[in-house]
């Protein structure tokens, strides 16, 4: 009983629930490894016991939590509501880092809880704040709504700008405590009533111009032209957070180095303004023949993108670039970005330096330089200098692409813009986990438990943030990070948003089975989400598929946070087990027929996703079992498609089905609609096969047709097949731009000597 109730007061679970009618217990040796994880001694019945003690002392004593959430116009949390009559408040007044003393608001809570007493200097104060945004709602709820229950707001209480403050209180007989109060809006902005757009991995979309990948230009492109020529309103892109360095590099974009700074690899050289100026021209034009090479290997002889191969070629031409002196605006700007990005991009960039000497695995590095604080360090980053700067310089490029795209999207007149991808963590042996190491646990990974399509759970080797060290920072870590990410996002997507709410921890060196559940403060993670989005004007969408812990897709709709609904999934799985109706889906959602971690739509209508997990022996019943109740499945859903007027083309038509089954979303209420983008061309691969490693080339595929022909973005925007499925969201006549077999609309940068195909006027 006493290990239970440690566990619950650091919010660990000692038992799950897999399903409705299900409790699965925690082992106790997994409770306690967890706990020493988060600093707490478990290990015995006396240091439970002193454990215990000593947290339930600290409860009692506490008079506020380390990270306080007060929503704009709403009742005041019963941390506040419950301090005791006599208690003055001090809120130091978030001033978004613009230098100086920040201003104060002080309040008095009355000893009679009667008089509306506000004291000292700042009151007026507190209608602004950073950025000129103002707290709303005091005025209103300063009389509260008795009629439905919901608790006055004490006249006491003036509520502060939105921003993230210090909070100070000193309570009757010399109590006092200080922590972060964060005010945030209620709702994250919301998108238009309804828009559609494409999802791609950027890697896999190569264009002429491309050095063996897809990148930020291409990006740019495929928002430009797809926003004026096909009224898409944003383009979701994988995350393109910075990689751990080393060859082989991990290709998984879900297990990023940092996510708080750029991947460099994603930059377009030709673009950056200093690229005309370096004066070895000779080298640049060997990289550049070497790099279309590459890309001929990939779009022509059916080679796999080698990202190592590409970033290889990518490094030498900056080593050139980023010789050349800036101009003294351009030196301005990055001197402000560096400014603005502060210790976090200088711990990022060092590491970097840190890692071409001595490997990309910092746990292997000279003990003195595991600890990002040390002399020794010190020392390292002075030596160093030229290399770190070299890797903030291209921090800087790469984020400066990144507004690129963005403004791209937005001229093209997109409702939303680029929607950026956050990953759940990063790889225990890169940048984040170096600089950050007292913010993560120490010998656990993030995972899955059992479920009905993983008995054996799931170790995404990717160490958790301790949510206690999170809360006394106010959460500085995970705000920077959405604050880089949101900077230049019409929207953000959250994979597993989940884990705002809780993750499931596994022991290092014991399989997932034997993991258990730590919870975040969700209220803490939500409203800091809630704020910098609000701060950015961005959406934000979570991806919520598989097991979702009751109440949180509640939650995440009450702020405004859409979640991500996949049309084979979504079935009356209370009731019939039949397809949803459209009508019967919800509102707030990005509504897609697939994912990068699922089969492609022609794969999964042909069944060919089924043959291939048999081929690499992932299956867990016969083939023929597992063909026919796909087939079963899938029959299902063209009957339903069928019966509602959806597929005039009948049965046994791909392409027809392809189309039909975008129909069916655009019939639901979602308020986004995405497109797979290899949905566009028929491609039966997916680009990311869960359960597989060397058996199959996760993420390292470009874009392809049918037939498994590489396309690159100039015969994508050519192809008849893309033109006939875009016309569902919006017929020819509705369209502007010209007759596809002439490529509409391309933004200029690609050159018509490139692809005279594209501008016949530009033939000799």
């Amino acid at each position: 009983m006493g290990l239970s109730r440690l566990a619950a007061l650091h919010g660990v679970a000692t038992s799950y629930s897999p399903s409705a009618d299900v409790t699965v217990s925690v082992a106790d040796d997994t409770v306690i490894a967890v706990l020493a994880a988060l600093g707490v001694d478990a290990a015995t019945p006396e240091a439970v016991r002193e454990s215990l003690a000593a947290a339930e002392s600290s409860a009692r004593s506490r008079l506020l939590p380390a990270t306080l959430v007060v929503w704009s116009g709403e009742p005041l949390p019963p941390a506040l509501t419950a301090l005791p009559p006599g208690t003055s408040l001090d809120i130091g007044l978030d001033r978004g880092g613009d230098g100086g003393s920040p201003p104060s608001l002080r309040m008095h809570i009355p000893a009679d809880r009667s008089d509306p007493a506000v004291s000292g200097r700042g009151a007026a104060d507190a209608g602004t704040g950073a950025g000129g945004e103002s707290g709303t709602g005091a005025a209103e709820g300063a009389g509260g709504d008795t009629s439905t229950g919901v608790p006055p707001t004490p006249a006491w209480w003036v509520e502060p700008p939105l921003g993230v403050h210090r909070l100070a209180v000193r309570a009757p007989g010399g109590r006092s405590a200080t922590g972060t109060l964060v005010v945030a809006p209620p709702r994250v902005p919301q998108p238009p009533a309804r828009s559609h757009g494409f999802l791609v991995q950027l890697y896999s979309l190569l264009s002429a111009r491309s050095w063996g990948m897809g990148d930020l230009g291409d990006l740019a492109d495929l928002a430009a032209w797809s926003g004026r020529t096909l009224g898409a309103g944003f383009v979701q892109v994988n995350p393109l957070h910075a990689a751990v360095l080393g060859n082989p590099t991990d290709p998984s974009p879900y297990r990023p180095s940092s996510r708080r700074f750029p991947d460099p690899v994603h930059l377009h050289i030709e673009s950056i303004p200093e690229y005309g100026h370096v004066p070895d021209r000779g080298t640049l034009d060997d990289l550049r023949q070497d790099a279309a090479t590459l890309s001929d290997t990939v779009l022509n002889k059916g080679a796999l993108i080698d990202r190592d191969a590409v970033w290889e070629l990518k490094r030498q031409a900056l080593e050139l670039v980023t010789k050349v002196p800036l101009t003294p605006g351009r030196r301005a700007a990055y001197c402000d970005f560096l400014a603005e990005q502060g210790q976090a991009l200088e711990d990022h960039a060092l590491w970097c330096a840190l890692a071409e000497v001595h490997g990309s695995d910092w746990h292997t590095w000279p003990a003195a330089l595991r600890d990002p604080r040390s002399k020794e360090t010190a020392r390292a980053r002075r030596a160093l200098l030229d290399r770190v700067d070299f890797h903030c310089r291209l921090a800087w490029l790469t984020d400066s692409q990144f507004a690129v795209a963005q403004r791209a999207a937005l001229d093209a007149e997109m409702a939303v813009g680029i929607v950026h991808d956050l990953a759940v963590g990063v790889h225990p042996g890169g940048a984040d986990a170096w600089a950050q190491q007292d913010a993560f646990a120490h010998g656990m990974s993030v995972g899955a438990p059992p479920d009905a399509f993983n008995a054996r759970g799931q170790d995404w080797g990717l160490p958790p943030w301790r949510p206690d060290v999170l809360a006394a920072s106010g959460y500085a870590p995970y705000r920077g990070l959405l604050r880089g990410l949101l900077a230049h996002a019409g929207a953000l997507r959250i994979d597993h948003v989940m884990g705002l709410f809780r993750l499931w921890w596994v022991p290092e060196g014991r399989p997932p089975t034997e993991g258990t559940y730590v919870s975040h403060d969700a209220e803490a993670m939500l409203a800091v989400l809630v704020l910098e989005a609000h701060r950015a004007g961005a959406a934000v969408m979570g991806e919520d598929l598989g097991t979702v812990e009751p109440g949180v897709r509640e939650a995440l709709a009450r702020r405004g946070v859409l979640g991500t609904s996949v049309l084979w999934f979504e079935r009356d799985w209370a009731g019939t087990g039949r397809p949803l109706a459209p009508e019967e889906w919800r509102e707030g959602c990005l509504a897609t027929v697939t994912t990068h971690d699922l089969p492609s739509t022609a794969a999964r209508l042909t069944g060919d996703h089924v043959t291939l997990r048999h081929r690499l022996g992932l299956l867990t019943r016969s083939l023929a079992e597992e063909l026919t109740a796909d087939a079963t499945d899938t029959a299902e859903w063209l009957g339903h498609l069928a019966r509602l007027g959806l597929l005039p083309e009948g049965e046994g038509d791909e392409e027809g089905a392809v189309r039909a089954v975008h129909r069916f979303l655009l019939r639901t209420p979602a308020r986004m609609v995405g497109v797979w983008l290899p949905d566009t061309l028929g491609d039966r691969r997916p680009q990311n096969l869960p359960g597989t490693w060397d058996q199959y080339p996760n993420w390292r595929l470009p874009v392809a047709d049918g037939e498994g022909h590489p396309v690159t973005l100039e015969g994508l925007a050519a192809a008849p097949r893309l033109h006939r499925l875009m016309e569902v969201f919006e017929p020819r006549e509705d369209r502007p731009g010209t007759h596809p077999d002439l490529h509409p609309d391309l933004h200029p940068d690609l050159h018509p000597d490139l692809h005279p195909e594209i501008h016949p006027e530009s033939r000799p």
